[in-house]
Protein backbone atom coordinates (compact mmCIF):
# COMPACT_ATOMS: atom_id res chain seq x y z
CA UNK A 1 0.00 0.00 0.00
CA UNK A 2 1.29 3.45 -0.87
CA UNK A 3 2.44 5.53 2.07
CA UNK A 4 2.91 9.21 2.67
CA UNK A 5 6.22 10.31 4.22
CA UNK A 6 5.16 13.89 4.86
CA UNK A 7 6.61 15.23 8.10
CA UNK A 8 4.32 18.16 8.80
CA UNK A 9 0.95 18.97 7.29
CA UNK A 10 1.50 19.21 3.49
CA UNK A 11 -1.18 21.76 2.79
CA UNK A 12 -0.59 21.51 -0.95
CA UNK A 13 -1.47 17.80 -0.79
CA UNK A 14 -4.78 18.44 0.97
CA UNK A 15 -5.92 21.50 -0.97
CA UNK A 16 -6.68 21.76 -4.63
CA UNK A 17 -5.96 25.05 -6.45
CA UNK A 18 -9.59 26.13 -6.14
CA UNK A 19 -9.66 25.25 -2.45
CA UNK A 20 -6.51 27.32 -1.91
CA UNK A 21 -8.29 30.32 -3.42
CA UNK A 22 -11.25 29.65 -1.13
CA UNK A 23 -8.84 29.57 1.81
CA UNK A 24 -7.44 33.00 0.94
CA UNK A 25 -10.87 34.58 0.50
CA UNK A 26 -12.18 32.86 3.61
CA UNK A 27 -9.32 34.26 5.66
CA UNK A 28 -10.02 37.78 4.41
CA UNK A 29 -13.73 37.48 5.18
CA UNK A 30 -13.04 36.41 8.77
CA UNK A 31 -10.44 39.06 9.60
CA UNK A 32 -13.01 41.47 11.01
CA UNK A 33 -15.31 38.99 12.71
CA UNK A 34 -15.63 39.02 16.49
CA UNK A 35 -15.32 35.89 18.60
CA UNK A 36 -16.68 34.89 21.97
CA UNK A 37 -14.31 34.00 24.79
CA UNK A 38 -14.10 30.41 23.52
CA UNK A 39 -12.95 31.42 20.04
CA UNK A 40 -16.21 30.86 18.15
CA UNK A 41 -17.29 33.50 15.63
CA UNK A 42 -20.25 35.62 16.65
CA UNK A 43 -23.17 36.28 14.36
CA UNK A 44 -23.29 39.92 13.29
CA UNK A 45 -26.75 40.34 14.75
CA UNK A 46 -26.01 38.43 17.93
CA UNK A 47 -25.12 40.00 21.25
CA UNK A 48 -22.98 37.50 23.09
CA UNK A 49 -23.14 37.35 26.86
CA UNK A 50 -19.57 36.05 27.01
CA UNK A 51 -18.37 39.58 26.27
CA UNK A 52 -19.89 40.86 29.51
CA UNK A 53 -17.23 42.12 31.89
CA UNK A 54 -17.12 39.90 35.00
CA UNK A 55 -17.84 41.60 38.29
CA UNK A 56 -15.23 42.03 41.00
CA UNK A 57 -16.99 39.31 42.98
CA UNK A 58 -16.85 36.93 40.00
CA UNK A 59 -13.15 37.63 39.52
CA UNK A 60 -12.45 36.90 43.18
CA UNK A 61 -14.30 33.58 42.91
CA UNK A 62 -12.28 32.67 39.80
CA UNK A 63 -9.00 33.49 41.54
CA UNK A 64 -9.96 31.32 44.52
CA UNK A 65 -10.74 28.38 42.20
CA UNK A 66 -7.47 28.90 40.34
CA UNK A 67 -5.46 28.82 43.58
CA UNK A 68 -7.18 25.59 44.63
CA UNK A 69 -6.46 23.96 41.28
CA UNK A 70 -2.86 25.14 41.25
CA UNK A 71 -2.39 23.64 44.67
CA UNK A 72 -3.81 20.33 43.43
CA UNK A 73 -1.76 20.30 40.24
CA UNK A 74 1.43 21.00 42.16
CA UNK A 75 0.66 18.00 44.40
CA UNK A 76 -1.05 15.83 41.81
CA UNK A 77 0.26 12.44 42.90
CA UNK A 78 -1.03 12.96 46.42
CA UNK A 79 -4.47 14.13 45.29
CA UNK A 80 -4.98 11.47 42.64
CA UNK A 81 -4.03 8.70 45.11
CA UNK A 82 -5.64 9.95 48.31
CA UNK A 83 -8.02 12.80 47.47
CA UNK A 84 -9.77 11.66 44.33
CA UNK A 85 -13.18 12.68 45.73
CA UNK A 86 -11.89 16.24 46.07
CA UNK A 87 -10.76 16.23 42.42
CA UNK A 88 -14.15 14.86 41.33
CA UNK A 89 -16.08 17.49 43.28
CA UNK A 90 -13.97 20.31 41.85
CA UNK A 91 -14.31 18.94 38.31
CA UNK A 92 -18.08 18.91 38.73
CA UNK A 93 -17.93 22.58 39.74
CA UNK A 94 -15.94 23.32 36.59
CA UNK A 95 -12.22 23.71 35.99
CA UNK A 96 -10.99 27.32 35.66
CA UNK A 97 -10.54 28.05 31.97
CA UNK A 98 -7.00 29.31 32.52
CA UNK A 99 -5.97 25.93 33.97
CA UNK A 100 -8.09 23.58 31.86
CA UNK A 101 -5.15 22.61 29.64
CA UNK A 102 -3.02 21.46 32.57
CA UNK A 103 -5.94 19.84 34.36
CA UNK A 104 -7.10 17.78 31.37
CA UNK A 105 -3.52 16.75 30.64
CA UNK A 106 -3.20 15.37 34.17
CA UNK A 107 -6.71 13.98 34.61
CA UNK A 108 -6.40 11.56 31.69
CA UNK A 109 -2.83 10.55 32.58
CA UNK A 110 -1.36 11.93 29.37
CA UNK A 111 1.45 13.62 31.32
CA UNK A 112 2.75 10.20 32.39
CA UNK A 113 2.93 8.91 28.82
CA UNK A 114 4.55 12.14 27.63
CA UNK A 115 7.22 11.82 30.35
CA UNK A 116 7.92 8.20 29.41
CA UNK A 117 8.25 8.91 25.68
CA UNK A 118 9.37 12.54 25.35
CA UNK A 119 10.51 12.25 21.72
CA UNK A 120 7.85 9.91 20.35
CA UNK A 121 5.50 12.53 18.90
CA UNK A 122 8.23 14.05 16.74
CA UNK A 123 9.31 10.60 15.60
CA UNK A 124 5.76 9.65 14.64
CA UNK A 125 5.40 12.76 12.49
CA UNK A 126 8.36 11.56 10.44
CA UNK A 127 6.75 8.19 9.79
CA UNK A 128 4.68 7.41 6.73
CA UNK A 129 1.02 6.46 6.87
CA UNK A 130 -1.08 4.74 4.19
CA UNK A 131 -2.20 7.17 1.50
CA UNK A 132 -5.85 6.26 1.97
CA UNK A 133 -5.60 7.09 5.69
CA UNK A 134 -3.96 10.41 4.86
CA UNK A 135 -6.71 11.18 2.36
CA UNK A 136 -9.44 10.35 4.89
CA UNK A 137 -7.85 12.70 7.42
CA UNK A 138 -7.55 15.51 4.87
CA UNK A 139 -11.21 15.15 3.90
CA UNK A 140 -12.33 15.70 7.49
CA UNK A 141 -10.14 18.64 8.51
CA UNK A 142 -12.48 21.37 7.32
CA UNK A 143 -15.48 19.78 9.05
CA UNK A 144 -14.15 20.27 12.57
CA UNK A 145 -15.63 23.40 14.13
CA UNK A 146 -15.43 25.62 11.03
CA UNK A 147 -17.03 28.44 13.04
CA UNK A 148 -14.05 28.50 15.41
CA UNK A 149 -11.24 30.94 14.67
CA UNK A 150 -8.62 28.22 15.11
CA UNK A 151 -10.02 25.94 12.40
CA UNK A 152 -11.69 28.41 10.04
CA UNK A 153 -8.70 28.78 7.70
CA UNK A 154 -7.94 25.59 5.70
CA UNK A 155 -4.25 26.54 5.59
CA UNK A 156 -4.06 27.85 9.15
CA UNK A 157 -2.28 26.58 12.24
CA UNK A 158 -5.39 24.87 13.63
CA UNK A 159 -5.92 22.52 10.70
CA UNK A 160 -2.15 21.99 10.45
CA UNK A 161 -1.97 20.86 14.07
CA UNK A 162 -5.11 18.77 13.69
CA UNK A 163 -3.61 16.93 10.74
CA UNK A 164 -0.38 16.30 12.63
CA UNK A 165 -2.16 14.95 15.71
CA UNK A 166 -4.35 12.59 13.65
CA UNK A 167 -1.43 11.49 11.50
CA UNK A 168 0.72 10.80 14.57
CA UNK A 169 -2.09 8.74 16.12
CA UNK A 170 -2.54 6.73 12.91
CA UNK A 171 1.20 6.02 12.91
CA UNK A 172 1.14 5.17 16.62
CA UNK A 173 -1.82 2.79 16.34
CA UNK A 174 -1.69 1.42 12.77
CA UNK A 175 -4.14 -1.34 13.72
CA UNK A 176 -6.71 1.41 14.32
CA UNK A 177 -5.57 4.02 11.81
CA UNK A 178 -8.06 6.85 11.54
CA UNK A 179 -11.80 7.14 12.15
CA UNK A 180 -13.99 10.22 12.00
CA UNK A 181 -14.67 10.33 15.75
CA UNK A 182 -11.00 11.09 16.43
CA UNK A 183 -11.11 14.46 14.65
CA UNK A 184 -13.60 16.39 16.85
CA UNK A 185 -12.00 14.98 20.01
CA UNK A 186 -8.53 16.04 18.86
CA UNK A 187 -9.90 19.45 17.85
CA UNK A 188 -11.35 20.08 21.31
CA UNK A 189 -8.01 19.24 22.89
CA UNK A 190 -6.22 21.54 20.42
CA UNK A 191 -8.42 24.45 21.48
CA UNK A 192 -6.80 24.16 24.90
CA UNK A 193 -3.25 22.88 24.45
CA UNK A 194 -0.32 22.43 22.03
CA UNK A 195 -0.44 19.68 19.43
CA UNK A 196 1.91 17.28 21.23
CA UNK A 197 -0.15 17.38 24.41
CA UNK A 198 -3.34 16.97 22.39
CA UNK A 199 -1.85 13.85 20.80
CA UNK A 200 -1.06 12.29 24.16
CA UNK A 201 -4.54 13.11 25.45
CA UNK A 202 -6.06 11.40 22.40
CA UNK A 203 -3.85 8.38 23.10
CA UNK A 204 -4.99 8.33 26.73
CA UNK A 205 -8.67 8.46 25.75
CA UNK A 206 -8.26 5.65 23.25
CA UNK A 207 -6.48 3.52 25.85
CA UNK A 208 -8.32 4.18 29.11
CA UNK A 209 -11.71 5.75 28.35
CA UNK A 210 -13.12 4.71 24.99
CA UNK A 211 -10.72 1.93 24.08
CA UNK A 212 -12.83 0.24 21.42
CA UNK A 213 -14.62 3.25 19.94
CA UNK A 214 -12.11 3.78 17.14
CA UNK A 215 -12.15 0.17 15.92
CA UNK A 216 -13.85 -0.45 12.61
CA UNK A 217 -16.42 -2.92 13.94
CA UNK A 218 -17.68 -0.46 16.61
CA UNK A 219 -18.20 -3.41 18.94
CA UNK A 220 -17.61 -1.44 22.14
CA UNK A 221 -20.01 1.33 21.19
CA UNK A 222 -22.71 -1.30 20.55
CA UNK A 223 -22.06 -2.86 23.96
CA UNK A 224 -22.27 0.54 25.64
CA UNK A 225 -25.47 1.23 23.73
CA UNK A 226 -27.07 -1.90 25.14
CA UNK A 227 -25.77 -0.98 28.60
CA UNK A 228 -27.41 2.42 28.24
CA UNK A 229 -30.67 0.73 27.20
CA UNK A 230 -30.55 -1.47 30.33
CA UNK A 231 -29.99 1.53 32.60
CA UNK A 232 -32.73 3.35 30.75
CA UNK A 233 -35.13 0.59 31.78
CA UNK A 234 -34.05 0.99 35.41
CA UNK A 235 -34.01 4.78 35.72
CA UNK A 236 -36.51 6.03 33.12
CA UNK A 237 -38.93 3.17 32.38
CA UNK A 238 -41.39 5.33 30.42
CA UNK A 239 -38.69 6.35 27.94
CA UNK A 240 -37.48 2.75 27.73
CA UNK A 241 -40.99 1.46 26.99
CA UNK A 242 -41.49 4.04 24.26
CA UNK A 243 -38.19 3.31 22.48
CA UNK A 244 -38.60 -0.43 22.87
CA UNK A 245 -42.16 -0.35 21.55
CA UNK A 246 -41.05 1.54 18.46
CA UNK A 247 -38.00 -0.73 17.93
CA UNK A 248 -35.55 2.16 18.19
CA UNK A 249 -32.10 0.66 18.76
CA UNK A 250 -29.57 2.53 20.95
CA UNK A 251 -27.06 2.83 18.10
CA UNK A 252 -29.51 5.03 16.20
CA UNK A 253 -29.38 7.86 18.69
CA UNK A 254 -26.28 7.53 20.89
CA UNK A 255 -23.28 6.85 18.64
CA UNK A 256 -22.37 10.49 18.04
CA UNK A 257 -23.13 11.45 21.64
CA UNK A 258 -20.71 8.87 23.02
CA UNK A 259 -18.05 8.76 20.32
CA UNK A 260 -17.60 12.54 20.18
CA UNK A 261 -18.17 12.97 23.94
CA UNK A 262 -20.99 15.42 23.28
CA UNK A 263 -18.67 17.93 21.63
CA UNK A 264 -21.23 18.45 18.82
CA UNK A 265 -24.44 18.30 20.80
CA UNK A 266 -24.40 20.90 23.56
CA UNK A 267 -23.91 24.60 24.25
CA UNK A 268 -20.15 25.09 24.48
CA UNK A 269 -19.94 25.93 28.22
CA UNK A 270 -21.78 22.67 28.89
CA UNK A 271 -19.43 20.75 26.57
CA UNK A 272 -16.48 21.94 28.64
CA UNK A 273 -18.18 21.02 31.92
CA UNK A 274 -19.00 17.55 30.58
CA UNK A 275 -15.38 17.08 29.50
CA UNK A 276 -14.13 18.28 32.90
CA UNK A 277 -16.23 15.58 34.55
CA UNK A 278 -15.71 12.89 31.90
CA UNK A 279 -11.91 13.07 32.10
CA UNK A 280 -12.23 12.58 35.85
CA UNK A 281 -15.05 10.05 36.07
CA UNK A 282 -15.04 8.33 32.67
CA UNK A 283 -17.85 6.16 31.34
CA UNK A 284 -20.23 6.44 34.35
CA UNK A 285 -20.47 10.18 33.80
CA UNK A 286 -21.32 9.79 30.09
CA UNK A 287 -24.09 7.32 30.89
CA UNK A 288 -25.57 9.43 33.67
CA UNK A 289 -25.43 12.52 31.53
CA UNK A 290 -27.23 10.77 28.68
CA UNK A 291 -29.93 9.41 30.95
CA UNK A 292 -30.73 12.87 32.26
CA UNK A 293 -30.35 15.17 29.25
CA UNK A 294 -31.86 12.84 26.65
CA UNK A 295 -34.46 10.75 28.40
CA UNK A 296 -35.52 12.09 31.78
CA UNK A 297 -38.32 14.28 30.43
CA UNK A 298 -39.61 11.90 27.75
CA UNK A 299 -43.10 10.64 28.38
CA UNK A 300 -44.53 7.33 27.21
CA UNK A 301 -46.24 8.66 24.10
CA UNK A 302 -43.78 10.73 22.07
CA UNK A 303 -40.10 11.00 21.11
CA UNK A 304 -40.49 14.70 20.33
CA UNK A 305 -38.59 15.76 23.42
CA UNK A 306 -35.68 13.60 22.35
CA UNK A 307 -35.43 15.68 19.19
CA UNK A 308 -36.13 19.07 20.80
CA UNK A 309 -34.48 19.22 24.20
CA UNK A 310 -35.01 22.52 26.00
CA UNK A 311 -31.96 24.74 26.35
CA UNK A 312 -32.66 25.20 30.04
CA UNK A 313 -32.03 21.48 30.66
CA UNK A 314 -28.62 21.70 28.95
CA UNK A 315 -27.07 24.44 31.06
CA UNK A 316 -24.12 23.62 33.30
CA UNK A 317 -26.10 23.87 36.52
CA UNK A 318 -28.94 21.74 35.14
CA UNK A 319 -26.46 19.04 34.17
CA UNK A 320 -25.08 18.79 37.69
CA UNK A 321 -28.52 18.69 39.28
CA UNK A 322 -29.66 16.08 36.78
CA UNK A 323 -26.70 13.77 37.24
CA UNK A 324 -27.30 13.71 40.99
CA UNK A 325 -30.78 12.27 40.37
CA UNK A 326 -29.23 8.92 39.46
CA UNK A 327 -27.01 6.59 41.44
CA UNK A 328 -24.74 4.62 39.13
CA UNK A 329 -21.63 2.98 40.56
CA UNK A 330 -18.62 1.48 38.84
CA UNK A 331 -19.72 -1.95 40.03
CA UNK A 332 -23.07 -1.46 38.27
CA UNK A 333 -21.27 -0.68 35.02
CA UNK A 334 -18.95 -3.69 35.34
CA UNK A 335 -21.85 -6.01 36.08
CA UNK A 336 -23.92 -4.75 33.13
CA UNK A 337 -20.87 -4.83 30.85
CA UNK A 338 -20.39 -8.50 31.70
CA UNK A 339 -24.05 -9.23 30.92
CA UNK A 340 -23.88 -7.50 27.53
CA UNK A 341 -20.58 -9.19 26.65
CA UNK A 342 -22.14 -12.61 27.27
CA UNK A 343 -25.11 -11.69 25.08
CA UNK A 344 -22.79 -10.54 22.31
CA UNK A 345 -20.70 -13.71 22.46
CA UNK A 346 -23.85 -15.82 22.39
CA UNK A 347 -25.14 -14.01 19.32
CA UNK A 348 -21.78 -14.51 17.57
CA UNK A 349 -21.95 -18.24 18.20
CA UNK A 350 -25.46 -18.40 16.80
CA UNK A 351 -24.30 -16.70 13.59
CA UNK A 352 -21.58 -19.31 12.99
Amino acid sequence: METSNDHYYPISQCLSHSESNVSNSFQLSNNNRSCNKYGFFLDNDCDDQDHDTPSVQDLKAIRIKERKWLQMLNNWRYYINFKWDKIRDRCRKGIPHSLRSQAWFHLCGAHLQRNRFPNLYGELLKKGIPSDVRDDICKDLHRQFPNHEMFADPSGVGQTDLYNVLKAFAAYRPNIGYCQAQAPIAAVFLMHMPAERAFWCLVALSKYYISGYFMHNLEDIRIHGQMLFAFLKKFTPSAYSLLNRQNIEPEIYMIEWFMCIYSRNLPWPSVLRVWDMFLCEGMPLTTLFTLFTRFYYIDSKTCQKLRNISKSSLTEDSLIRGIKRFELRDIDLLKEHGIQMKKLQKSKKQLK
